[in-house]
């Protein structure tokens, strides 16, 4: 079989179509051709799964167990509270980070210390999942509305899995910049 020779042309097309891939996603038609980088059926229903194991650790949901409500920077809110554990997860047991997102008018530390569920908008999650994702220290993103749901970015993509691997924004893009090599802000005790 003779190697495949490329004139001019075909290196040009090929060099678009390559720097194209970049925003495949962003077409619903394309996703369902190729498969979600992220927000698949897989990573949902490990998703659901992952919500479940939280709320029976009293994690997640109604009478979650709560830390101090902080001053929270974009994206996740004006108020934050953080939590973490260990959970099971199907065969997986591992750390999981819990940050309550907080927002609305009036919203404080200690409105939220006395009325949570009134602020409560977001419920991010990182879980370090074995053998998931080595190039990013093994984190299974997730981004839940207060009752458990997933919530989709302005695309339409489920907030579920390696969220946005390889943009330049994104949560992966974001806790890259952590110090300490874990992928976390406030320590580096997962490295």
């Amino acid at each position: 079989m003779k190697p495949l020779q490329l004139g001019a042309t075909g290196l040009i097309a090929g060099a678009l179509l390559t720097a194209g891939c970049a925003d495949l996603y962003s077409s619903p038609a394309a996703t369902r051709a190729m498969g979600p980088p992220f927000g698949g059926a897989d990573d949902v229903a490990y998703a659901h799964d992952l919500w479940n194991a939280m709320q029976r650790r009293h994690l997640v949901g109604p009478g979650a167990i709560m830390s101090a409500p902080y001053t929270g920077t974009h994206p996740h809110g004006a108020i934050l509270d953080t939590v973490d554990a260990r959970v099971q997860v199907r065969s997986d047991e591992g750390p999981v980070i819990i940050k309550r997102n907080y927002r609305g008018k009036d919203v404080s530390k200690s409105n939220v210390a006395n009325n949570p569920g009134k602020y409560l908008k977001a419920v991010t999650v990182m879980f370090k999942r074995p053998g998931y994702d080595p190039e990013d220290r093994d984190w299974f993103w997730v981004k839940y509305a207060p009752d458990g749901s997933i919530l989709k970015n302005p695309k339409g993509m489920t907030l579920a899995g390696r969220v946005a691997k390889g943009k330049p924004m994104g949560c992966i893009a974001c806790h890259k910049g952590a110090p300490g090599g874990d992928m976390v802000f406030n320590h580096d005790r997962y490295r």
